[in-house]
Formats: structure tokens, C-alpha cells, sequence
């Protein structure tokens, strides 16, 4: 039977649903501690200022580089056998860094910072798999609600900074990543219980070349619109906690604006699926990327807190609309027997783009301040306004589903 007509039972997708949402918030949770704690630990171990960044651009290079690695073994062996190497790479993140700190190597921490890319390369795929085996019409939907655990993430994260990084003196932050270790096994045990359709001897095939596939101008747009998105995204959250030390402001104040930040990031996704379904992916995506410019103009306005966490939070509500509506847009250009080459080829070029931004947004904030990290973000975001409206104005029949 192929995957075009096969639906997995109602039991068993609402089950898929919970746990890959609940996963989702603890894969949520570590990214959060890269980010929170990232850029000090880099500021405080880097043998220049100009690298304070580079643990967190190693972790976005993690997740580029193990996409498509990650999408081959899902493809030949089963979504589920990645996801438990992904959490496996996840807990040892966790104590590689935890070794990073103690021994004071900054070169070892961007080593456990890479694995929390390569297991955040699998998480990203989960909103890919909640839509296998679920009818067409309610796949955004199915899509949505496993990203709407992310709203836990929000939490978890920054507290979890907050409560543990002086449970271990005088080395601030260790027990975060002990504890950061931990999350990462509890979500394997989750994963466990996950039942997708296996592998067909079709998707195995690989169906059209991507070469085909790649040139439809909706694939181009939902590529764009996505790594725009997180581009930009990533760009400022990695800046905004560096740039909130260096203007004064306490971590404490930094993690409650990445709290909020991730919240906004992900709270929307209850209903971004329905908000697809009646008005379209393209439009979704462009309220999106107009949002993500709004929160780069409130940055403009000031280096009070209140600028910082207004910034941060509209800044998340704007990824969640881009990125769920380029996401849905991907689902539009592929075959079943298609879907993991081309949400493999999807993610890789949106986390590979997204890289060049993490690596520009440490050098650019200590050579030109935060006001230069605003500015330089709307440049993609004219870009990717101009591929969407193009692409939607040719755009042609998508495959079947």
C-alpha cells in the first residue's frame, strides 16, 4: 500500500501527535539553553570577542550538516531510528558541554554545541512526520499542533537556565547542561512509543529528481520564505542576549525575554494550522515576514529591556507565521514517495543559509553595535517578499497527494 492512500488510525496518529508535540518541547528546551547561554559562555572561554558567537553558529552548522544524513536514514530505516539518534546526540550535547565548562575549553564547547545541531537537525523533521499518515486536508493542522509543544520549550528553556546555572559553583552553568542531558534521554524514551508508516519500496526510490522538483517557483518560494524566516530569526535572538549584556541589562532579564520569545515562537502553532487551511500558506508566510520586519523597527526604537523583549516576542509571533506557512508550502511540492528527499533538501538549504546569518551576527554586533544587526535584517526579508509574490503569481497545479 503506498503512502498516498495509507492513514494510520485515529488512535494511533493523536498518539503520534502528543509525543512528537511533548518531544517536541524538550528538544525545544535544550535548543533554548544553547541559545540562552551560547554567546556568555562564548564571551567568557573565546580567546577573541569576535568569536563569543561561534558555539552558536557551530550549532546551526550541526543542524545543516546533518539534514541530509538525517533524512537518508529516515528514508531507508524509518523516521523513528532518527529521531533516537537525534536524542542521542542530544544527551551527549549535554555532557560534552558539562566537560566544556569545567575544564574551561571553548573549543570543546563548540564540539557539544555542534552534536545540539546535528540532534535539532532530527527535531526539525517532527513536524514533517506528524503529517505521515494523515489525510491531506488536516495535515497543516497535524503539522501546527506538534510545533505548538515548542510554547513548553519556552518555559522549560530559560527556567531551566535560570534554576540550575548555580548548582554547581564556581562553575556557572554546568549543572544546566547535566540537566540539559537529561531532557534530551527523557524525549528518547518518548520517542519510542512513536508508530509511522514504514518505508515503501517507492519513497525508498526517491520518486522525480530533485533537479525537477527544486525548480518549481513554490518550492522556491516555501525555500526562501523558510530560510528567511529562520535566517532573520536567528540572526537577532543570537544577538539579543549578547546585546542586552553589553547594554547592562542581567540574564535573568535576557532568559525571561528568550522565554517570551520562544513562547511567541510557538503559542500561535494551536491555530496557524487553521489559519493555513482557510487562507493559504503564501498569505500566512507573508503576514509572517511583515511581522519579523516590525520586530526589527521596535528594536530600532531603544536599548531599554522593554525594546529588547518587544523585539524578541514579535520577532517570535513573525517565525511562527513564516515558517509554519513556508513549511505547508513544501507539503504542497513533493509526492509521497518524494517527501523526505525534498524536506531533507528543504531543511538543509534553509539551515545551511541560516548559518551564514549566525556567523555574521556575532562580528557584526562587536564591530557595528545592535542598531547595524537591525538594519542589515531587512534586506532578506525584501527578498524573500519578492520570490513569494512571484511564485504565487505562477503558480501552476501541485503533484498529488
Amino acid at each position: 500500500m503506498s503512502t498516498a492512500s495509507y492513514q494510520l488510525p485515529e488512535h494511533v496518529q493523536r498518539g503520534n501527535i502528543w509525543r512528537l508535540s511533548v518531544s517536541q518541547a524538550l528538544a525545544g528546551a535544550n535548543a533554548v539553553v544553547v541559545y540562552a547561554t551560547g554567546a556568555i559562555v562564548g564571551d567568557a572561554l573565546a580567546p577573541s570577542p569576535v568569536l563569543a558567537t561561534l558555539p552558536i553558529s557551530i550549532f546551526v552548522v550541526g543542524m545543516a550538516a546533518s539534514i541530509m544524513p538525517v533524512g537518508m536514514i529516515a528514508r531507508r530505516h524509518g523516521r523513528r531510528t532518527a529521531f533516537l539518534l537525534g536524542a542521542g546526540a542530544g544527551t551527549l550535547a549535554g555532557l560534552v558541554a558539562t566537560a566544556a565548562v569545567v575544564m574551561a575549553s571553548f573549543w570543546l564547547f563548540c564540539l557539544s554545541t555542534f552534536f545540539g545541531g546535528a540532534y535539532a537537525a532530527v527535531v526539525v523533521s517532527y513536524r514533517f512526520a506528524a503529517a505521515d499518515g494523515v489525510a491531506p486536508a488536516r495535515r497543516a493542522r497535524a503539522l501546527s499542533l506538534v510545533m505548538a509543544g515548542g510554547v513548553a520549550a519556552g518555559v522549560i528553556g530559560p527556567q531551566l537556565v535560570t534554576w540550575t546555572m548555580d548548582l554547581w559553583p564556581p562553575v556557572t552553568f554546568a549543572a544546566t547542561f547535566v540537566v540539559q542531558a537529561a531532557v534530551a534521554a527523557l524525549s528518547a524514551l518518548l520517542l519510542l512509543g512513536v508508530r509511522l508508516p514504514p518505508p515503501t519500496a517507492a519513497e525508498q526510490a526517491g520518486g522525480r529528481p530533485l533537479a525537477v522538483i527544486a525548480r518549481q517557483p513554490l518550492f522556491v518560494a516555501a525555500v526562501i520564505c523558510g530560510a528567511v524566516s529562520y535566517l532573520v530569526m536567528n540572526f537577532l535572538m543570537t544577538s539579543a542576549p549578547l546585546a542586552m549584556h553589553f547594554c547592562g541589562h542581567s540574564q535573568a532579564s535576557a532568559n525571561l525575554g528568550l522565554q517570551w520569545h520562544v513562547i511567541a515562537m510557538y503559542g500561535p502553532s494551536f491555530f496557524t494550522g487553521g489559519l493555513i487551511t482557510r487562507f493559504g500558506a503564501g498569505r500566512v508566510a507573508a503576514v509572517g515576514l511583515v511581522l519579523i520586519g516590525v520586530s526589527a523597527a521596535v528594536g530600532l526604537l531603544g536599548l531599554e529591556v522593554r525594546y529588547f523583549w518587544g523585539m524578541l516576542v514579535l520577532l517570535g509571533l513573525g517565525w511562527n507565521f513564516g515558517f509554519l506557512g513556508a513549511s505547508a508550502m513544501v507539503l504542497e511540492c513533493h509526492r509521497p514517495e518524494e517527501k523526505t528527499r525534498v524536506q531533507s533538501l528543504n531543511d538543509f538549504i534553509v539551515f545551511g543559509l541560516m548559518a551564514v546569518g549566525s556567523f555574521s551576527s556575532g562580528g557584526l554586533l562587536s564591530a557595528y553595535g545592535w542598531d547595524r544587526v537591525l538594519w542589515v535584517s531587512f534586506l532578506p526579508l525584501l527578498l524573500a517578499a519578492l520570490a513569494l509574490t512571484l511564485a504565487l503569481r505562477r503558480r501552476v497545479p501541485t503533484p498529488a497527494a
